[in-house]
């Protein structure tokens, strides 16, 4: 295989999934410990892929601080923010998944070779080599990875139709299902050669599924979809990350190993946790990361992530949720399908946010650092 070259889309401000953005961009939501998009760079790594852009700006210093130039992961990341200098301030400003694109090729011409570009909120265990080596044989300019979805689900995505040889024909952004003229979508993971790039207008803010893969099917261009199965799980909202993490507590996601050790089938511990666990009640698959508190009494239904630092009060029950760091969960409350942080819980049936302090909610939690 040549060089390929990886681009990573991490520019967005995450608003659909408020809270749990208020604080990080997108990519840095914590998945088992590590950031989304650490996952992604260790993907391409791992297919030989170790040189990569990753366009950034809300809260873009939270990225660049902990994957610096990429070499704890063998491989070479450079950056490029995207914003504007207004009223004597910096202000975040995306130029869409095309437009910050076409600034990095007009800056330094990094897009010289074949670019494999992924969205950098979403968790894949793609063949890449097969990948590349589809778009290859059939001497595509574009490709994009497609995955079926049932017809009801089609105004979420953007959707592919294609000929008989698999040659996109149209490209529908979120249509209405009476209206999809397929049940095929993007999952954000395109393969592009370089004319790709020089089809973008400089300076301006592009879109790759609304702007530029129409362009390309109108102009009638090599452009193909590759339908493929594999692990797709996108964060598109705050739901999703809850059903993220309870697939990845299963097991349902390859290359994802839990960390800690499994002292029983089902549980992973970190260090230096505080249990007595002939007095508590955990039924798995639970992580319980380090430096853990559970008190007698409490109960454990998985799957639950409970990260680190966090306290659980004696006779709190905690039902298939996650526990961001630092959580205190008060005596003898039941949080259940929740994901719940220090200042703020969401209920993933509902879609409820609440915050600490709330009379409205029966729930009490709080910040466990301190006490």
């Amino acid at each position: 295989m040549n060089k390929i070259k990886g681009m990573i889309l991490a520019a967005g401000q995450g608003t659909r999934v408020r809270p749990l953005t208020q604080d990080l961009p997108k990519p840095m939501i914590p998945i088992l410990g590590k950031p989304v998009m650490e996952y992604l760079v260790e993907h391409l790594a791992r297919y030989g892929i170790d040189e990569i852009m990753v366009n950034v700006a809300y809260k873009h210093w939270k990225i660049e601080n902990y994957f610096g130039n990429g070499s704890t992961w063998g491989v070479n990341i450079g950056y490029s923010f995207e914003g504007v200098y207004e009223y004597g301030e910096i202000t975040p400003r995306s130029l869409g998944s095309a437009g910050g694109m076409r600034k990095i090729q007009d800056f330094g011409g990094f897009f010289d070779t074949t670019t494999i570009v992924l969205c950098g909120d979403a968790l894949i265990d793609l063949d890449i080599g097969a990948a590349v080596w589809e778009h290859k044989t059939k001497k595509a300019m574009a490709s994009v990875v497609t995955l079926e979805v049932p017809n009801s689900e089609v105004s979420n995505y953007g959707v592919v139709e294609t000929d008989g040889e698999g040659r996109v024909i149209a490209f529908q952004e979120k249509p209405k299902p009476e209206e999809a003229r397929s049940n095929f979508a993007s999952t954000g993971i395109y393969i592009f050669e370089p004319e790709v790039i020089d089809l973008i207008p400089p300076g301006q803010v592009f879109d790759i599924g609304s702007q530029l893969f129409p362009m390309l099917a109108e102009k009638g261009l090599p452009f193909y979809a590759q339908k493929r199965h594999f692990n797709w799980i996108d964060i598109g909202h705050i739901a999703d990350y809850w059903s993220v993490l309870q697939r990845v507590l299963r097991g349902e996601v390859a290359h994802m190993q839990m960390p800690g050790k499994e002292i029983r089938p089902g549980v992973w511990v970190g260090i230096n946790t505080c249990i007595d666990w002939d007095r508590v009640k955990i039924e798995g698959p639970v992580y319980i990361d380090s430096g853990v508190c559970i008190e007698d009494g409490a109960e454990i239904v998985g799957p639950t992530w409970i990260t680190r630092g966090s306290h659980i009060c004696a006779n709190a029950k905690i039902i298939r949720s996650i526990l961001l760091e630092y959580t205190r969960i008060s005596s003898g409350m039941v949080f259940e399908e929740t994901i719940v942080s220090p200042k703020y819980c969401v209920e993933h049936r509902t879609g409820s946010t609440w915050y600490i302090g709330d009379d409205r909610t029966p729930l009490r939690w709080g910040d466990a650092r301190g006490r």
